[in-house]
């Protein structure tokens, strides 16, 4: 099973729902453990770890989007230990 696309691709994406949504960034970078200076960083075209990314798409895509991906990660998990 294929990974399900993430809902934010770039660093200009994140800022234009952060924006749309009235939210600042310690509001927004809070809810997935990020400081507000580190999402500063990363609003600023710094690179997203993949951890993040991740996280960003469970906290905020739509919820059958982000089930999808936790499924996801549950399959490849297992796989994972089976040698599959």
């Amino acid at each position: 099973m294929a990974a399900p696309k993430l809902v934010f691709s770039t660093s200009a994406e994140i800022k234009a729902f952060r924006h749309k949504h009235g939210m600042n960034q310690s509001q927004f970078w809070g809810r997935v453990g990020v400081t507000q200076s580190g999402g500063s960083r990363y609003e600023s075209a710094r690179n997203i770890p993949q951890p993040v990314r991740l996280l960003l798409h469970i906290a905020y895509a739509p919820a059958d989007r982000a089930d999808r991906l936790v499924d996801h990660l549950r399959t490849w998990k297992t796989e994972a230990k089976s040698g599959a």
